[in-house]
């Protein structure tokens, strides 16, 4: 059969190097979200599709893979996000109360891949912090997600905030702005300002003072300042003078990295309801990292919670950084002799990387580079430097 090493479209391989990479760094935030009190979950990778999707919005819906399941007859959903599964655990499996932080690593499936260079296939690793209200939780999140970023050598993070309150607090005072909520929310994301403009124009026309505030949204980007600004040209209701006050208290408290504030970032209508986050850096044409608030999601499990989190795709992360650069590794010559057999689990108890070549074996080691070896002196098998 011709081309069958092929694989489908938006979907690779990972080769020794990469994959050590990657290990590497899922072992390193893993450890990392422990010292902050993340405790690990492991979802399923498939579920009955009616559970996967609880709370979350059309898009989600569109990423996942479905198929039937074989035992029951059911449709089932390759899940293309973990965060629905947490909500789920928190909510439902270990239905404690007050604050539970939960963090999380596995591969996910989408259906279509998010842009014109994703993969179809990523490695999806987050933490989450259920059950409290306040922006301290969006705070440690957020500085969490920066503290990953540096863990794994990304220098000159740039970090957007926006907050997913504010828009809805918008379009809930205008019922024809509800119903077009969708289009709305894409034409944001777009920063189309004619066709937000246009919203106020033929049937399900929108309210004039909705539309001006929309449109003011794509151009509220920048620094501390935009704050200000938005003060003074969007609508003084609850909602809108709540979440720049929220938002004020994060700049003032993020003082490590560079901050800027995009109120145009809206991420997913129905789904996101308080502070987003985007990080940035050299080296990745998109965000790196992602986050938010998502209050109340867990009602489709039978118990709203408060939530916050953020997620990565560690193949992303590692596919912008260096190549790794091969393990030092200790050669050892074939044979099955007790002694030689000895020292070499001896070193690999030490740490040490020991390979025994086979007879007649010409090592070609891509992940190593051999600078010492094992070798027989005086009746004992001693570590040596490779010239």
């Amino acid at each position: 059969m011709k081309g069958n090493w092929l694989l489908p479209e938006s979907l690779a391989d990972t080769l020794p190097s990469e994959a050590r990479r990657i290990e590497e760094l899922r072992r390193q935030l893993l450890d990392l979200f422990r010292t902050y009190g993340f405790e690990l979950v492991a979802p399923p990778l498939v579920e009955y599709i009616d559970s996967l999707l609880s709370g979350t919005g059309s898009d989600l819906n569109l990423r996942t893979s479905k198929l039937v399941d074989q035992l029951s007859g059911r449709t089932l959903g390759v899940r293309a996000d973990m965060t629905p599964q947490i909500t789920r655990i928190d909510a439902h499996l270990l239905n404690r109360e007050g604050v539970t932080r939960l963090c999380y690593c596995g591969p996910v499936l989408h259906a279509r891949p998010a842009g014109l260079l994703a993969s179809r296939e990523l490695l999806q690793i987050g933490a989450e912090i259920f059950g409290h209200k306040g922006f301290e939780a969006d705070l440690e999140i957020i500085r969490l997600a920066l503290e990953s970023a540096r863990l794994a050598g990304v220098q000159a993070l740039r970090l957007d905030l926006c907050h997913a309150g504010l828009v809805r607090s918008l379009l809930e005072a205008d019922g024809a702005a509800q119903v077009r909520a969708d289009e709305i929310m894409a034409l944001l994301r777009d920063k189309d300002l004619p066709g937000l403009a246009a919203l106020a124009q033929g049937a399900g026309a929108l309210q004039a003072q909705t539309v001006q505030a929309l449109v003011w949204l794509p151009k509220l980007y920048g620094d501390w300042s935009v704050i200000d600004r938005a003060r003074a040209v969007l609508p003084k209701t609850a909602g809108v003078i709540a979440s720049l006050d929220t938002l004020a208290q994060l700049l003032g408290a993020l003082d490590d990295v560079s901050v800027g504030v995009d109120l145009a970032d809206v991420g997913t209508y129905g789904y996101h309801t308080g502070v987003t986050f985007s990080i940035y850096a050299d080296g990745w044409h998109d965000a790196l990292v992602q986050g938010g608030r998502y209050d109340n999601v867990s009602l489709a499990f039978g118990r709203a919670r408060p939530a916050t989190g953020f997620s990565l795709d560690l193949r992303k992360l590692a596919a912008g950084l260096r190549p790794a650069s091969a393990t030092p590794a200790v050669r050892a010559p074939a044979g099955q002799d007790q002694s030689l057999r000895a020292a070499m689990q001896a070193l690999r108890q030490e740490g040490h990387i020991v390979v025994q070549v086979f007879p007649g074996e010409t090592a070609t080691h891509d992940e190593f580079v051999f600078d010492r070896e094992l070798v027989l002196q005086n009746g004992q098998w001693k570590m040596q430097h490779v010239v």
